[in-house]
């Protein structure tokens, strides 16, 4: 393992060429698994996948406790506002800490700060006395938390497995979550209809036992230091301006800012459908989040096949996301719904892992911290304008209507900032034909002369 300075920072895309947005000598293909031949990555991934599954069966359990004390969709969504309300109020602050603290300790405090809300909630529900603000409070808890949580977790992966592995355990990182997804949701299910929703807020509170335990077997001589940031003032102005000068970082996360507020409201938008449109119980809005969880597991793992992160997927997968959403509106059918929800999990995992690769890879160690807490910030922050938004939309005009907007905004966002990238790195728009098939895609000005020229 290397012991030596640190991850170097990988160099900026070059902004002539939006589609060249990996370092120098990055394979294009890599093992599906190779980042797991690491110890010290491995150890952090078998807790992440306990853990997870806990995360996971909170979720739904939260959500239904709060549509079956209130009724109302517009609730849920102030639910999750409240969870992402702090990243949106302390993000960025979030970030100077992170690149100031050692990562393993900070993780070992957050983690536990998370168990012990979990436990205290499910306390409440348990003993018959749990009230729809302690639900609120619990959220905004976990929300502080997370502030730190995220941003560390985020760049203590490169860590614990250096450069060469990013993009791969990055991408584990989002399959690890999303099998997760696979599991928590039906034992949910399960749990809900079978003992109460209790106990899966204690399971929950039980689970991080597996990513502390982790996180104090790891060797810390074969993690790959990373220098801190000394305290001083403008750290927080740095990081911002470092951001504001590069296109490859600026743009992805005014794209993931648009697509979090609005299109990714799930709780909002599968919950009104299980309970609305459908009549459904809990184990209907567990399905939809499984099966969601079925194609952001296939993404992910597709995406630690690619060794590289490029800008042009991320407005594909962006697009995609956005349009399945607004057929997936219109879907008169449950059983249609709800296959409709494995493409919209694909393209969604997709348009989360691109960008979240894109940006650690193009980002120096000393301000990645800083970095993925705007990112964060933005991606997760949007929630608590999004959420009582899209939550009111429902409420008002249908859950039809209210995952067809976030669908609609997707589409829009994607489309333009396609639009913006293509002329920040002087592209043009190439139609031709590559083994009998059409093939449209943005290139440099000069090729498309050339081409032009040629024919």
């Amino acid at each position: 393992m290397s012991t030596g300075p640190g991850t170097p920072s990988a160099p900026a895309p070059d902004t002539h060429d939006t589609s060249r947005d990996t370092p120098a000598g990055t394979p294009r293909k890599t093992s599906m698994f190779s980042s797991l031949r690491i110890r010290n990555y491995r150890l952090f991934f078998l807790g992440q996948v306990v853990s997870n599954i806990g995360t996971w069966m909170q979720r739904i359990a939260q959500d239904w406790l709060v549509l079956s004390l209130t009724g109302s969709s517009a609730a849920v969504g102030i639910t999750t506002a409240l969870q992402f309300l702090p990243m949106l109020l302390f993000g960025l602050y979030g970030g100077v800490l992170v690149d100031r603290l050692r990562k393993r300790p900070t993780l070992l405090v957050t983690q536990c700060a998370m168990a012990l809300t979990a436990i205290a909630l499910a306390v409440l529900t348990l003993t018959g006395h749990v009230q729809v603000w302690h639900v609120y409070v619990a959220a905004f808890a976990v929300g502080l938390a997370t502030v730190v949580d995220n941003p560390a977790r985020q760049s203590f992966v490169s860590e614990l497995v250096g450069p060469g592995q990013l993009q791969n355990a990055v991408s584990l990182n989002s399959a690890n979550f999303q099998s997760a997804r696979l599991v928590g949701p039906a034992v949910a299910g399960l749990l809900i209809t079978g003992v109460g929703t209790g106990w899966a807020f204690l399971l929950n509170g039980l689970s991080f036992i597996a990513p502390l335990t982790g996180l104090l077997l790891m060797r810390s001589r074969e993690l790959h230091a990373v220098e801190r940031a000394p305290r001083g003032k403008g750290q927080l102005r740095e990081g911002l301006r470092y951001v504001a000068g590069r296109p490859e970082l600026i743009w992805p996360i005014v794209l993931v800012g648009f697509v979090g507020t609005f299109a990714f409201n799930f709780p909002v938008y599968l919950s009104a459908f299980a309970d609305d449109v459908f009549r459904g119980d809990a184990g209907v809005y567990s399905m939809f989040n499984t099966l969601m969880a079925v194609g952001s597991v296939a993404g992910a793992l597709l995406a630690a096949r690619r060794g590289t992160a490029r800008l042009r997927l991320l407005i594909l997968a962006a697009l995609a996301f956005g349009a399945l959403e607004i057929v997936a509106a219109a879907s008169p059918e449950l059983w249609m719904f709800a296959l409709l929800m494995i493409p919209v999990g694909l393209f969604a995992m997709t348009v989360n892992v691109t960008t979240n690769t894109t940006i650690q890879m193009s980002t120096d160690p000393a301000v990645r911290g800083r970095v993925m807490a705007l990112y964060m910030m933005v991606f997760l922050g949007g929630s608590p304008v999004g959420a009582p938004i899209v939550g009111w939309i429902t409420d008002t005009y249908g859950a039809r209507v209210g995952l067809a907007v976030g669908g609609a905004v997707a589409v829009t966002a994607a489309a333009v900032i396609g639009l913006i990238l293509a002329r920040v790195g002087d592209l043009r728009l190439s139609v031709g034909w590559h083994r009998g098939y059409p093939v449209v895609r943005f290139v440099p000005r000069e090729q498309r002369e050339a081409l032009a020229s040629v024919s």
